[in-house]
C-alpha cells in the first residue's frame, strides 16, 4: 500500500463533509439532550483514560501522558480524554488510511485491534504508540476509540526509542506501519511474539502498555455502546455530528474576532542530535483573514542527519498542543476547529523531511513551532477581548532523561522518567504570573511520579527535589520556574545505563513576550566518581541544595560539565548520573515594571536570587535583605531606562548593523545557507 502523501495527511485532519443521515440524525438532537450527550462523552472518555493510566506499565503511561479518543465513522475526531492534545488530533489520518486501503482486504470488523507507530502513516514519532478499535452498533459501523501513550522503547540503536544518533529512521527500531492485531476482540498471539523479539529491550513494559491501550479503547467502546442501548444508535450518531458543528462554529467566530494580518515568530535551537550548531527550528508565519487561518513555515530549517526531524502532521500535533490549551479551550477536542486552517510546509525541511529520514525526536525539533504560535498568536489577540488568553512560551524543553539497564527486581527495563518533562514552568500570564512546575507543555494534564516510587522501580537515589532558582523567564510576569533533583546510580550488581535528550545548552528556542526575558539554559553535569553515598551514610555535612553542591562542588568527585543532550552511557553505583533540570517557563513584560515586593516575595520562596533581583529587576535590598529601598529602586530603574535610550538606535541604523552580522561557519552546518535557511546539499541516507 502506498505511504500517505503530505497533502493526503493534511486533507484528513479536516473534516468530512456530512452525510444525508448524519445531518438528519444531528437535526433531531436538542439542545437539552446535546449538553448532556456532551457531558456524556467526557465522562466515558475521562473514566477510559483512567482505565489506561492504571494499566500502563512505562513511567510516561502511569504518569498520564496519554489520551484516549472518539471518532466518527469517517474517522473525525469528535472528542477526547488528555492527557496529551497532539496524539488526538493526527489519529483522524491513521483511521482514514485504514478506511481507505484496508476496508476490503482485511477488512474492518466488529471485535477488530489495529495498532501503529510509524509516524509516516500519520503518527508523531514511533516512541509515540496508537491502538484504534470500530465501534459497531447492530451490525453498523457507528465510529472509533482511540488510545495512545509514548512508550520508551522501540528496538533503536541506543534505549529509550529516542536515539540522539540515528541518521535514518533505519536505526530507530520498530516502526509499525497500521494493521490488524486482534479480532473478535482477542489480541493476536503471533503479533505479541512478533513485538516481543522484535530486539525491544524491555518486552514486558511494552507488551503491557500496548494492552493498556487496547484496555483504554475497549472501555470507551463499551460506553458508546452502552449509550446506543438507552438513546439509540441515530442519538449518538447526531450528537458527533452536532459536536462536530459546534467545535467549527465556535473556531471560525473565535478566529474572526482577531484583526487580518499576518503574525510572525522565528525560533531557534542548538543542536541536531548529538551535533552542536544553530538550527533555525521553525520559521512561522501566520496569516488570519476573516475566520481562516493559514500556518506558513517557510524558511525553516532543512532536514538534517539526524533524529531531530519531524514529519509535517506531527508539527500540527505540537500546534494543537496551544490551541486547545489557551485560544480553544472551551471548544470541543475536534478535528473540526482545523476546518478553518490551512498549512504550508515546504518540502525538505526539517518539519517535512524525505521519508527516510530519522524522526523518533521529532517533538525535539517541533519545539520551535510550539513555541512560535504562542508569539504570533499573542499579537493576534492581544488587542482584542481575548487579551487575558495572552501567554509567553512554556519552558518547552523536553529533556528527556532516560535509563535504561537491570533493575534491583532482576526485571530489565528502558524508560523515560516523568519527574524533568512533567515539572517545567508555564510562561508568564497577561494579568498573573506562569504557574511554577505547571506541568509538561505537551501534557497539562500530566503527572509528576512522587520520588519514593521512581527508588522503587529503578535503581536510583534521588537526595533531593526542589524549585530551580532563576531557572524562570524574567519580567513584569515572571514565568514559572522548573525543578531539579539529583539523580545517583544506585545498585549493586544490577546494570543501569543513562542518556539525555535535549537541545538547549547554548539556546533556548522559547522566546518571551512584550520585553521580557527567555528562560535559562540547561546545563549537562554529571560527577563520576562522586562521594554522595558515602557522605550521607557516614554523616558528613551535605547541604541538599542545587545552588551549593553546585557553587562549592560540596559533592567530590570528577565534575563535567557538557551539552545537556548525551548518548547512552553507563553508570556506576554511587555515579551522580545528571542533575535532572526542568525548564522554567518565558517571561511577559518588562521587568523593571514588575512589582518590588513580588520581586522580594519571589527571593523569600527561592524563586529568584538576590542577584537577578538587583541586575534584573533592578529592586535595591534593605540592608538586611528582608525588605525593598523603594528610593533607591526607583533610582535604579530610572537609571536603567536612561541606559536603554542610550544605547538604543533608529530602526534603519540598527538593521544597517545588523543585517550585516553572521555566526561563525563552525556552527551554521545545519541551519542551510545563510540568511535563507534553504538547503545547500542533499542529505543521503541507506
Amino acid at each position: 500500500m502506498p505511504i500517505p502523501t503530505l497533502e493526503e495527511k493534511l486533507s484528513w485532519l479536516k473534516p468530512e463533509e456530512a452525510s444525508i443521515h448524519e445531518q438528519e440524525c444531528a437535526a433531531m438532537v436538542g439542545a437539552g439532550d446535546y449538553e448532556v450527550g456532551v457531558q456524556r462523552t467526557n465522562d466515558l472518555l475521562d473514566e477510559a483514560m483512567e482505565v489506561f493510566m492504571r494499566s500502563s506499565r512505562s513511567s510516561i503511561g502511569i504518569a498520564g501522558d496519554s489520551m484516549v479518543a472518539l471518532f466518527t465513522a469517517a474517522g473525525d475526531l469528535a472528542n477526547a480524554s488528555c492527557g496529551t492534545y497532539l496524539h488526538a488530533i493526527i489519529q483522524p489520518i491513521l483511521i482514514k488510511y485504514i478506511i481507505n486501503h484496508y476496508s476490503e482486504n482485511p477488512g474492518i470488523k466488529d471485535g477488530d485491534i489495529w495498532y501503529t507507530n510509524d509516524a509516516l502513516y500519520g503518527g508523531i514519532h514511533n516512541p509515540d504508540q496508537v491502538a484504534i478499535v470500530p465501534i459497531f452498533y447492530d451490525g453498523k459501523l457507528l465510529g472509533w476509540a482511540g488510545a495512545a501513550v509514548h512508550t520508551t522503547e522501540t528496538g533503536a540503536i541506543e534505549p529509550g526509542g529516542m536515539p540522539v544518533s540515528a541518521t535514518s529512521r533505519f536505526e530507530e527500531g520498530l516502526n509499525m506501519p497500521p494493521m490488524k492485531i486482534g479480532e473478535n476482540g482477542v489480541l493476536r498471539e503471533d503479533i505479541l511474539e512478533l513485538v516481543a523479539v522484535y530486539g525491544i529491550r524491555a518486552p514486558q513494559v511494552f507488551i503491557i502498555d500496548l494492552k493498556a491501550r487496547v484496555t483504554g479503547c475497549e472501555r470507551a467502546r463499551k460506553r458508546v455502546v452502552e449509550m446506543c442501548d438507552r438513546k439509540g444508535a441515530d442519538f449518538v450518531v447526531g450528537l458527533l455530528r452536532k459536536m462536530m458543528e459546534t467545535a467549527e462554529q465556535g473556531a471560525r467566530s473565535r478566529i474572526a474576532g482577531w484583526p487580518d494580518g499576518t503574525y510572525r515568530s522565528v525560533h531557534f535551537s542548538d543542536a541536531v542530535g548529538v551535533n552542536q550548531g544553530l538550527v533555525r527550528s521553525c520559521s512561522l508565519a501566520i496569516t488570519k483573514k476573516g475566520d481562516h487561518l493559514t500556518f506558513d513555515f517557510s524558511g525553516t530549517s532543512p532536514e538534517n542527519l539526524s533524529s531531530y526531524n519531524t514529519h509535517a502532521q506531527s508539527a500540527v500535533g505540537h500546534v494543537s498542543n496551544y490551541i486547545y490549551e489557551y485560544i480553544f479551550h472551551d471548544l470541543p477536542i475536534s478535528s473540526a476547529t482545523f476546518a478553518p486552517i490551512d498549512f504550508n510546509f515546504p518540502p525538505g525541511i526539517c518539519l517535512n523531511p524525505d521519508a527516510k529520514a530519522a524522526t523518533s525526536n521529532a517533538v525535539m525539533i517541533a519545539t520551535g513551532a510550539m513555541s512560535a504560535v504562542h508569539n504570533c498568536f499573542a499579537k493576534a489577540i492581544f488587542p482584542t477581548g481575548d487579551w487575558r488568553q495572552v501567554t509567553a512560551s512554556h519552558g518547552n524543553g523536553g529533556n528527556a532523561l532516560i535509563i535504561a539497564g537491570l533493575s534491583q527486581w532482576g526485571l530489565p527495563f528502558a524508560d523515560m522518567l516523568a519527574y524533568s518533562i512533567n515539572t517545567e514552568g508555564q510562561g508568564g500570564r497577561a494579568t498573573e504570573d506562569g504557574i511554577d512546575a505547571f506541568g509538561f507543555p505537551w501534557c497539562v494534564y500530566g503527572r509528576a511520579p512522587d520520588v519514593e516510587s521512581m527508588e522503587n522501580e529503578f535503581p536510583l537515589f534521588i537526595p533531593f527535589s526542589q524549585h530551580w532558582q532563576d531557572s524562570c523567564g524574567h519580567g513584569l510576569r515572571r514565568g514559572g520556574v522548573g525543578t531539579t533533583q539529583l539523580w545517583v546510580g544506585y545498585h549493586e550488581p544490577p546494570v543501569l545505563f543513562f542518556a539525555s535528550i535535549a537541545d538547549n545548552s547554548k539556546v533556548q528556542t522559547p522566546q518571551p513576550l512584550f520585553g521580557g526575558y527567555a528562560p535559562c539554559t540547561v546545563p549537562g553535569l554529571s560527577i563520576s566518581q562522586a562521594n554522595v553515598l558515602e557522605k550521607m551514610q557516614s554523616g558528613d555535612p551535605l547541604t541538599l541544595d542545587l545552588h551549593d553542591i553546585v557553587q562549592n562542588r560540596s559533592i567530590d568527585g570528577n565534575w563535567a560539565s557538557e551539552f545537556m543532550g548525551r548518548a547512552a552511557r553507563p553508570v556506576a553505583n554511587g555515579d551522580v548520573m545528571t542533575f535532572s533540570f526542568a525548564t522554567g517557563g518565558a517571561g511577559y513584560g518588562d521587568s523593571i515594571e514588575r512589582d518590588p515586593q513580588s520581586v522580594l516575595g519571589d527571593i523569600k520562596a527561592n524563586k529568584i536570587s538576590s542577584w537577578v533581583a538587583e541586575q534584573v529587576y533592578k529592586v535595591a535590598l534593605s540592608e538586611n535583605g528582608d525588605g525593598v529601598d523603594l528610593a533607591r529602586t526607583q533610582q535604579a530603574r530610572e537609571s536603567e531606562r536612561e541606559n536603554r535610550r542610550q544605547r538604543g538606535k533608529p530602526y534603519a541604523e540598527f538593521m544597517a548593523e545588523w543585517e550585516q552580522l553572521k555566526p561563525p561557519d563552525e556552527i551554521l552546518a545545519w541551519f542551510g545557507a545563510w540568511p535563507s535557511g534553504e538547503a545547500v546539499q542533499p542529505i543521503m541516507r541507506m
